[in-house]
């Protein structure tokens, strides 16, 4: 997709994002709603026994009475909706069908639905959906902007000052599918922290919702003779900071998302993987390697190396593509 700049068609319009309560989702949701600049409305969504069971395929609880005045999928209806995850695919389905071309509907990533479902999907391209509302980039989207990490960037958190450099930003996944991190995965995480630190590097750890105890601990254990910001959770939480900060990177395999993030700096990302992984999962990363963004981590670290590549930023490309084809809409509609 090109790189153009964004009209910001639909700046201040209104949108709904329906959030199945994953953290993950609704980062990815949200970044593309505000490169959009849309005014967002969050609608949860939980639906139940069979209901979750059969989505995306079945329809809306009745209980919800989407549509009802009194309810809470009620018009004015949006002009933009965007559903990820297959618990909200039949709220996204439910609202096309009522609303029509009055909203432009969205759905990030698939669920194995018609593309007659949503105006527009957007998948990662190790993905294998393919269509003519398919669109697809290399990376998730997020929030991190480059306005924003220019802003982090700005304003130096006290806690990064005493750190030397070069400081390596030490990203935690955790066992999900097809990775697993065995005590042959935990060794090589921590002989991986220890070689940065032995380099001199300035260490910034953070875990995620997904990493184990055992991940925590060996991570810690690894950092604790070097200079290093560990986050243990408590307070704000510095994964701005750091991705705005550090000059390197070390990012798990297992998660799409902190793979994908520091990508948008055009900083160096080394990639950790643990025992596993699958062929979709290979593609993602074969494809973030062609692009300059990644490298492997080597078991053998004897320099921190550097290497620059062109920034990968997602929501804006997705959000360029709303703009284009909801734009198309609208004047079609009229």
């Amino acid at each position: 997709m090109g790189e153009g700049v964004l009209e910001r068609a639909f700046a201040g319009r209104k949108a709904w994002l329906f959030s199945d309560g994953k953290a993950g989702n609704d980062v990815q949701s949200l970044g593309v709603a505000t490169a959009l600049g849309l005014d967002v409305t969050m609608k949860p969504v939980a639906p139940e026994g069979l209901h979750k069971l059969l989505s995306p395929w079945i329809a809306v609880p009745r209980r919800e009475r989407f549509g009802s005045p009194d309810g809470k999928f009620a018009p004015p209806w949006p002009d933009v909706a965007i559903a990820i995850g297959r618990l909200t695919t039949p709220y996204i389905r439910a609202l096309k069908r009522l609303a029509g071309s009055r909203t432009f509907t969205v759905i990030l990533q698939d669920p194995k639905v018609s593309l007659a479902t949503a105006d527009l999907f957007w998948v990662p391209e190790h993905d294998r959906l393919r269509g003519h509302n398919v669109v697809t980039t290399l990376t998730a989207p997020h929030g991190f902007t480059e306005e924003r990490l220019r802003t982090l960037a700005g304003a130096i958190p006290d806690f990064l000052t005493a750190l030397p450099k070069p400081r390596v930003a030490i990203l935690l996944g955790g066992s999900a599918g097809s990775y697993k991190y065995t005590p042959a995965a935990l060794e090589r995480l921590s002989a991986a922290i220890r070689a940065f630190g032995e380099a001199g590097a300035g260490l910034l750890v953070t875990p995620s919702r997904r990493s184990e105890p055992a991940i925590v601990d060996c991570a810690r254990e690894a950092a604790a003779p070097f200079p290093h910001v560990f986050w243990d959770g408590s307070g704000d939480n510095p994964y701005p900071a750091f991705l705005a900060h550090a000059d390197v990177f070390l990012a798990p395999a297992d998660s799409i998302n902190m793979t994908g993030e520091p990508c948008a700096t055009g900083r160096p990302v080394y990639v950790f993987h643990p025992d596993g992984g699958s062929p979709k999962f290979s593609r993602f990363h074969d494809a973030l390697v062609r692009h300059g963004a990644t490298r492997p981590m080597p078991d053998r670290l004897h320099a921190i190396e550097t290497w620059t590549y062109a920034p990968l930023n997602s929501a804006a490309s997705i959000a360029r593509e709303i703009e284009s084809r909801g734009a198309g809409a609208r004047r079609a509609a009229v």
